[in-house]
C-alpha cells in the first residue's frame, strides 16, 4: 500500500502486556535492525504498515470476530496489528473457529514455524494462513490506546494506531532476526531507564506511551482505563527556540504535558 510523498501511511502497533515481577506490568518490545530504513536500532513495540491484504480481509467476515460496534474505518488497523505482531513476534491473537479460547500456544508455534518466514517474504497471504487453519482473528482483544501521526514535513510519515492487548499466557514472543535483532519483556520503568542510560534508543511516541502505561498497576487496570478513555489524535508540531527543538502535542492527549524538548538538530 504505497503512499505519496508527505502522505501519512496507515500503520498499527500492539502493546502486548503481561503481569511481571514485583507487581509491575511488562510489555513485549523489540530492537529494530540497524539497517532498517525507519527507526533503525530503536526499541519499539511490534507493528508496521497496513497493507492491501489487511483491507481485503475486511470483506471476509468469517476470518475475524469481535467487530460488532467497532468503527469500520479502524478494522484494517486492527487486522494489520494482529498480522504484524504475528510476523514480528510469533504471537498470534486468534481463536479456533467456534471456540471462545485463544489458539493453544503449541499450535500457534507450529503455524509460525510453517508460515512466518513465507509471510514476511510475501510468498503467502495472512488471510490464507488464517483460513487454512480454521481460525478467526480476535479483534475484540485489542483496546485502542493512542493515535499518532508523524509531523507534517517529515520525509516518512505514518498514521499509527496503538492498541493494548493482554498477551496469550503460554505463547512465547521471539524476534525474527531480520527486521528486529532482539526481543525482551520488560516493565515501562526498565525501558525508560534504558532510554535514559543509552542502553536503548526510544522514539518520542514510544517514550510517552511507556510513561503513560507505567502509571497502571496491572494489566487489567491498563485495559479498563484504556476502554474508558477517549483517544485523542496526536500530530506533533515541531518548533525551534534558539538551538533547541520542541514538539508540541495536545495537552488533552494525556501525556503529562504539551511542549517537550527533543535532542538532535
Amino acid at each position: 500500500m504505497p503512499s505519496e510523498p508527505g502522505v501519512a501511511r496507515p500503520a498499527s502497533t500492539i502493546l502486548l502486556l503481561r503481569e511481571g515481577a514485583a507487581d509491575a506490568i511488562e510489555v513485549f518490545m523489540m530492537v529494530r535492525h540497524y539497517q532498517i530504513e525507519f527507526a533503525s536500532g530503536a526499541l519499539v513495540f511490534p507493528g508496521g504498515s497496513v497493507d492491501a491484504g489487511d483491507q481485503d480481509i475486511i470483506g471476509k467476515t468469517e476470518l475475524y470476530a469481535g467487530s460488532d460496534g467497532l468503527d469500520p474505518a479502524t478494522l484494517n488497523f486492527r487486522i494489520a496489528a494482529i498480522r504484524e505482531t504475528f510476523e514480528e513476534s510469533r504471537i498470534l491473537l486468534a481463536r479456533p473457529r467456534g471456540s471462545n479460547e485463544l489458539i493453544e500456544a503449541k499450535r500457534a508455534g507450529q503455524i509460525a514455524d510453517a508460515h512466518r518466514d513465507a509471510l514476511n517474504e510475501g510468498k503467502v497471504r495472512f488471510a490464507d494462513i488464517i483460513a487454512d487453519n480454521d481460525l478467526v482473528l480476535a479483534l475484540d482483544l485489542l483496546v485502542p490506546y493512542a493515535h499518532w501521526i508523524t509531523p507534517v514535513g517529515m520525509p516518512k510519515r505514518f498514521d499509527t494506531w496503538f492498541f493494548l492487548a493482554a498477551a496469550p499466557p503460554e505463547q512465547v514472543g521471539m524476534h525474527d532476526g531480520k527486521e528486529s535483532t532482539d526481543s525482551i519483556w520488560l516493565s515501562p520503568r526498565e525501558a525508560l531507564e534504558g532510554g535514559e542510560s543509552g542502553r536503548f534508543t526510544l522514539p518520542f511516541p514510544t517514550t510517552r506511551n511507556l510513561i503513560k502505561l507505567g502509571k497502571q498497576p496491572s494489566v487489567a487496570a491498563a485495559l479498563d482505563d484504556a476502554r474508558g478513555s477517549a483517544v485523542v489524535t496526536v500530530t506533533p508540531v515541531v518548533t525551534r527556540e534558539g538551538d533547541k527543538r520542541q514538539l508540541r502535542i495536545p495537552a488533552e492527549a494525556g501525556y503529562d504535558g504539551e511542549v517537550f524538548e527533543i535532542s538532535g538538530k
